[in-house]
């Protein structure tokens, strides 16, 4: 049976975990580099800022500024005060999966329409999350002779306990999401919703398997190093899956306007800005609830006859559209007749 405790065992766990936190750092810092186009796309103008976006872009840095620190403990030959750098490293890192849990949080608060019965209980369990997450200094550090900033000791009720909580959380908005994406849509379901039931099960998978990994290693107890060896993946493949689920619902705004067929299914067509001669789409918005628009291109001798509905200004969706354009208009099937489509589900302000 394996002694965890004693000198060899501790001297190969601190190698395991030195060569692991590298390949994760390479691994977050490539996630970086190839998304950094999003931003470029905010700080040039292209993309309108809206403040979802203060948590995305806080909880990338935050677990950037994690691996940086991370890397500086583990790779230092001067002695520096372990103990201070330890203590950032985890408050940052720990503070990327609660940001990561807040991004998924704000698009079922948008499904919801921000309904107050469901955006208060959110906000409720989202204090509670962090509650256990600044509770202070829960990893032990210390400058070894010959061998650098050392994990000396850790808190292992309260990081349990913090990892249990952001499992339970991250179910609640599942189910949320969920319920309102599958149960509450009456007739066909949209791509976006599509999309966002995707992205919600995804992130929901990987981040509880990530979590409750670390939390079967904190249960342990093993020893200091194995205690926490798995606390980095949770928060890296958590925020890694959350920042992409942002940038998917970004993209996915600036496509084309949505065909609904009578049958219930859905899907794109080009953007109306350049085929607007092919199928006769009108970017004019109405005041009203919905109009019927006809438009006709008979310069290659062929009549096309489409019916388009404009959603009006009260439903807001303008606001969520991260292009600063007006993105209103909808394709409705000439088979519905005089359908209409429900404001009540708003896409989350990316």
């Amino acid at each position: 049976m394996v002694d965890w405790n004693s000198q060899a065992e501790l001297i190969l766990d601190a190698t395991v975990f030195l060569k692991f936190m590298h390949v994760l750092a390479g691994l977050y810092i490539w996630e970086v580099a190839t998304s950094l186009d999003f931003e470029w796309a905010f700080i040039t103008g292209k993309k309108r800022f809206h403040y979802p976006a203060v948590f995305y872009f806080l909880n990338r840095y935050c677990l950037l500024f994690t691996m940086i620190g991370l890397l500086i403990a583990l790779d230092t030959t001067t002695e520096i005060n372990c103990q201070a750098l330890y203590t950032f490293n985890q408050i940052t890192g720990q503070a990327a999966s609660g940001l990561a849990s807040i991004n998924l949080s704000i698009r079922t608060m948008a499904l919801w329409s921000h309904h107050k019965w469901i955006v208060i209980p959110i906000i409720v369990i989202i204090l509670g999350h962090w509650s256990l997450i600044l509770q202070g200094v829960l990893v032990k550090a210390s400058w070894v002779d010959g061998a650098g900033c050392q994990v000396t000791g850790s808190n292992n009720t309260i990081l349990a306990a913090t990892f249990i909580y952001s499992m339970c959380f991250d179910l609640v908005i599942l189910l949320l999401s969920m319920y309102k994406l599958v149960l509450g849509v009456k007739g066909g379901r949209s791509q976006l919703m599509m999309l966002l039931f995707k992205d919600g099960l995804v992130y929901f998978i990987i981040a509880f398997l990530s979590n409750l990994l670390a939390t079967v290693f904190i249960m342990l107890n093993l020893n200091a190093i194995m205690s926490v060896i798995f606390n980095v993946p949770a928060a890296i493949f958590s925020t890694i899956v959350a920042c992409r689920a942002v940038r998917r619902l970004t993209k996915f705004s600036q496509r084309g306007p949505e065909v609904f067929s009578s049958t219930g299914h859905s899907f794109r067509v080009a953007n109306p800005a350049t085929s607007a001669n092919t199928i006769g789409i009108s970017p004019t918005t109405a005041v009203g609830r919905g109009t019927i628009k006809h438009k006709s291109d008979l310069s290659d001798g062929v009549h096309v006859q489409m019916q388009t509905f404009t959603v009006a200004d009260e439903d807001r969706l303008s606001d969520y559209n991260s292009e600063g354009e007006t993105q209103k208009t909808r394709v409705v099937d000439p088979e519905m007749g005089d359908a209409e489509i429900s404001a009540e589900f708003k896409r989350p302000p990316y």
